[in-house]
């Protein structure tokens, strides 16, 4: 019998599937309370190409309509949208030290936390079989009618994402429906994100839809702060 982690993988579409894939991109659009305090975007439509076997993701346009964000683990780099150098930061993830929710973000904070939540986003649960990160089976979340199995995940330090320890809870069908965590970089706040609209894309199946909501210090959600929406669509893989 397999574990939960093996499960859900195997629902989302297989470890075989997921080996043959070199990457997963959308469109997406994105808002929310934590932008608008941290960095006001429009509301334009961005394509995200997120590596499926390292922690990259290529955002464009981005930081203008002449420009892509290109996401490393320990980079980031802005360059012309024909891939030409035009400026970049290395060790991001050290510069918010200190933050509150309201401390603003410059462009290369704004680009990093883009970056890796995208990432993120696009590559659970596959990502959770990566060396490295450590996971097991804890009590069930009953929600919306159904029972959602949870899944605690600690992930190891070179990963760059929003807390080292995270839940994910999965429905009947074994696909995510939330994801709880604490973000660090904006003062660690809890947050519970929501994952639904999941899609067929050449045999991998991704939530088309993300709600992330906060939560007070037992994961009670607060329905009134909304603190970030992601709607993707047009997806595809290479």
């Amino acid at each position: 019998m397999g574990t939960l982690l093996d499960d859900v993988v195997e629902a989302a579409g297989g470890r075989d599937r997921w080996t043959a894939t070199r990457s997963v991109s959308a469109d997406a659009v994105s808002g929310g309370e934590l932008l608008d305090r941290k960095a006001p975007q429009d509301p334009q439509t961005r394509r995200i190409t997120a590596s499926a076997h390292e922690q990259r993701a290529l955002t464009v346009p981005a930081g203008g309509p002449d420009r892509r964000v290109n996401f490393h683990s320990d980079r980031v780099a802005i360059e012309d949208l024909e891939g030409r150098f035009v400026a970049d930061q290395y060790g991001v993830e050290k510069t918010f030290e200190g933050h509150t929710l309201d401390t603003p973000w410059t462009p290369f904070q704004r680009a990093h936390f883009g970056g890796y939540a995208m990432w993120n986003y696009l590559t659970t649960p596959f990502t959770l079989t990566f060396p490295g990160v450590q996971t097991w089976e804890i009590e069930p979340l009953e929600e919306e009618g159904e029972t959602w199995r949870g899944l605690r995940a600690v992930m190891p330090s070179r990963f760059v994402t929003h807390s080292r320890a995270q839940e994910f809870y999965f429905g009947p069908d074994l696909l995510l429906r939330r994801h709880d965590y604490t973000v660090d970089i904006a003062g660690g706040f809890r947050a519970a994100n929501y994952a639904s609209e999941h899609v067929e894309v050449d045999g991998l199946i991704i939530p088309g839809r993300r709600r992330a909501y906060m939560c007070d210090k037992n994961y009670r959600v607060l329905r009134d702060r909304l603190m970030i929406w992601i709607d993707f669509s047009d997806f595809s893989t290479d």
